[in-house]
């Protein structure tokens, strides 16, 4: 018999009691040794929808044109999706939230127990920023493996700390889509007429989404606490040459008299009075989770946070600098994800359709009702999520016919939204794109993740799409409201 060196699939076979448990373990065997990083997973994935396009009509070099016009379309997105992360980073990293930090990662008594508990904080951080969520998280795998009491799996807590981007964040004010379309001077002129305003409380604020939300993280805690290796198959950050040095600022002292303003809380004080005059007018006039719904508001609140919990300009400056590693795979990869957007979206065929409008138009032909309706736009969304990881940007893709079927079939365009935002978020789970800022803190690579991931995506895909459809027939429609 041929034997194979190294991490043999004999040396880790699972011995887990459960069956869940066996089966996520030869997942991540397969997984550390088959999957790829996750930039070339984004090339692979250029190169399988540009030969989709081809295939479907589209001429070679209208397909080469669109990736290159498209490569840099979503630039300020990108820069606004990397400043919620650093954000995140910078808040998580200020000196009274690390300190919170060192005493929530002395809750969990077990190793087990700490991998659910980081995975249903994720979820729940989710609900307020994706970035906090992710960054807090990886800080907290680390704070907790740092423990010599307890035996922690490295992978399967990390692969909890990013459950707030595989099935929470879009069911919270960062849900990109809804604060889209709260608010109507940022919904496209095209779009407007098709899908009018549609606010908070039609898609986030409903019972429906908070029954949505609690499901989603009970099924996550569950799977958490079943896939958790046993200690024999534990792998601890040691095991994995992790590195666990202190991510901690620690206070200093000006080394010449010129450094005495970075390190005096006197032009922080000088900086928030002003921003706080900003906030205090642009906060009055409204609904303030609509107000905040909008990127660059949500990111200047955080950002003037993060500057207010330093409390001195060379506590910020260290933790920014420490913050840009974490996002430096998003600036790669983005652009790659653009160009697949506008090679989906902008290449017809002899008959001027495009490829993203076949596949819609084929879910759509086929809905008999809003419930089947629902289904299917949640599966086309979480189709389509593979291929472009950005809630945002996806939605403007889709808004456009989606919503115009919605509106044929009678479906409640609130929740026709929060369908997309369940099923969208799913992908996340197996496309490493989002999971890029964690793995940056926390040392690894995609695949000592995916193999734990991609169970969360098997149990979670069929049940959220099951109950968001299932939930649609509590809606009643009512056409688009125009402001």
């Amino acid at each position: 018999m041929t034997t194979v060196s190294g991490d043999s699939l004999n040396e880790n076979a699972p011995t887990e009691s459960n069956p869940l448990a066996r089966f996520s373990q030869r997942l991540v065997v397969f997984s550390e040794r088959w999957f790829p990083d996750a930039y070339v997973f984004v090339l692979i994935a250029v190169i399988a929808i540009a030969i989709g396009t081809i295939v479907h009509g589209g001429s070679p070099l209208a397909v080469s044109r669109a990736f290159g016009d498209g490569f840099w379309n979503l630039i300020p997105f990108t820069m606004q999706m990397a400043l919620v992360a650093i954000g995140g980073y910078v808040v998580a990293m200020s000196p009274p939230i690390a300190a919170a930090l060192r005493r929530l990662a002395a809750v969990p008594s077990t190793g087990r127990g700490a991998v659910v508990f980081v995975g249903v904080l994720s979820i729940l951080l989710s609900l307020v920023n994706w970035g906090l969520s992710l960054i807090f998280s990886g800080l907290l795998v680390r704070e907790i493996a740092r423990r010599t009491d307890i035996k922690l799996d490295y992978r399967a807590a990390g692969a909890a700390g990013y459950l707030g981007l595989g099935c929470g964040f879009t069911l919270g004010i960062t849900s990109s889509a809804a604060q889209l379309q709260a608010n109507a001077a940022s919904i496209p002129s095209s779009l407007l007429p098709i899908t009018g305003v549609i606010g908070f409380s039609e898609t986030i604020l409903t019972w429906q989404n908070l029954l949505t939300t609690v499901l989603v993280t009970v099924v996550s805690a569950v799977i958490c606490y079943l896939t958790a290796p046993n200690a024999a198959q534990t792998k601890t950050a040691e095991d994995l040459g992790v590195s666990l040095e202190d991510d901690t600022i620690k206070p200093k002292a000006p080394s010449r008299p010129g450094d005495f303003l970075e390190f005096s809380p006197i032009l922080t004080i000088l900086i928030v009075v002003l921003a706080l005059g900003w906030l205090w007018q642009t906060f009055q006039s409204g609904n303030p989770l609509i107000t905040l719904s909008g990127l660059n508001t949500y990111n200047f609140v955080f950002l003037i946070l993060g500057i207010l919990l330093h409390w001195r300009p060379r506590s910020l400056l260290e933790a920014f600098s420490k913050a840009m590693p974490s996002v430096s795979g998003v600036l790669l990869q983005f652009p790659f994800y653009a160009g697949i957007a506008q090679m989906l979206t902008k290449v017809p065929n002899a008959k001027g359709v495009t490829l993203s409008d076949t596949i819609a138009h084929w879910f759509v032909d086929a809905s008999a009702s809003t419930t089947v309706f629902s289904f299917l736009v949640g599966i086309y969304s979480a189709v389509l999520g593979f291929f472009i990881p950005s809630a945002g940007g996806k939605w403007i893709i889709e808004a456009p016919y989606i919503m115009k079927a919605a509106n044929a079939v009678g479906a409640h365009l609130g929740w026709t939204v929060m369908v997309y935002n369940i099923a969208e978020t799913l992908p996340n789970f197996i496309n490493p794109f989002w999971m890029l800022p964690l793995l940056g803190i926390l040392g690894l690579k995609s695949k000592d993740l995916i193999g734990y991931t991609s169970i969360q995506f098997l149990i979670h895909f069929p049940i959220v799409m099951i109950v968001a459809a299932i939930l649609m027939s509590t809606f009643t429609y009512h056409p688009p409201v125009l402001p």
